[in-house]
């Protein structure tokens, strides 16, 4: 039998309009995949999907009914991993829950169901050390800016942490490999794209004052490191070395 192959723009709605498309056209054999990771076949049908907020709602609020209170949630954080081919597991789950018209969350038995609760787990702690390991500097224009590389699609998770957190200051957090951002500009979080040209590292951009503030936090943590105690194998462990080009305190 041959595969249908629909074709979306990568994009939490995009996805679930494909899944609306699967049940509306009865497609039996289907594949879902991101249109900057889909290369023309010679063989079976291309679909592509445009994506409708309708749709979109309408197979998540059947989503969301079927494996609440937190299956939905582990569904997303595992969209979120952009881990290729992942949406035709995350399709099976779906169609094994509509099928059995039960909350299968919890069926580690099926492997569907357990890739994606892996996976979810994954992009849960990735999220947590981003909260915890994100360092801003303060910016001339005023503006506190953070750049980040997580491996996994996390800003829309963290999102109301930072929100609720810095509620006083103008700040921005940039993904500079997915190349978009955070933008909190006293009223409320918008999501922004920006030239950076290369430049955003620049010290040039960055106050004076915040500079000092990096200097005296590294003087901090040299005062409070007792040699004699460190322990590298726990160190790294908690806070693995990925994460240090945020840390103030790492940098040389």
């Amino acid at each position: 039998m041959q595969a249908t192959t629909l074709v979306y723009d990568g994009s939490f709605d995009g996805f679930l309009s494909s899944i609306f498309e699967i049940y509306e056209q009865r497609i039996t054999n289907p594949i879902i995949i991101k249109k900057s990771e889909f290369q023309n076949q010679l063989f079976g049908e291309q679909l592509n999907i445009i994506s409708n907020s309708n749709h979109a709602k309408r197979v998540w609020d059947g989503i969301k009914k079927l494996l609440k209170p937190n299956g939905s949630k582990l569904l997303y954080y595992a969209f979120l991993s952009e881990i290729y081919g992942l949406e035709n597991t995350l399709f099976k789950v779906i169609k094994y829950a509509f099928e059995t018209q039960k909350n299968v969350i919890s069926d580690f038995g099926n492997s569907h169901v357990l890739s994606l609760s892996k996976t979810a787990k994954k992009v849960s702690r990735e999220k947590h050390r981003m909260e915890a390991f994100v360092r801003f500097q303060q910016t001339k224009d005023g503006i506190y800016f953070a750049n980040i590389l997580p491996d996994f699609n996390v800003l829309p998770l963290i999102n109301s942490h930072f929100t609720k957190r810095y509620a006083d200051q103008k700040w921005i957090i940039y993904d500079l490999k997915r190349k978009y951002g955070l933008f909190y500009n006293l009223v409320k979080t918008e999501v922004i794209t920006l030239d950076l040209n290369n430049n955003i590292l620049n010290e040039d951009i960055f106050t004076s004052e915040e500079h000092h503030y990096e200097t005296l936090w590294k003087d901090y943590f040299k005062s409070t490191n007792i040699e004699e105690r460190v322990n590298n194998a726990l160190h790294v462990k908690h806070v693995p070395k990925r994460y240090w080009k945020y840390l103030s305190e790492k940098h040389p």
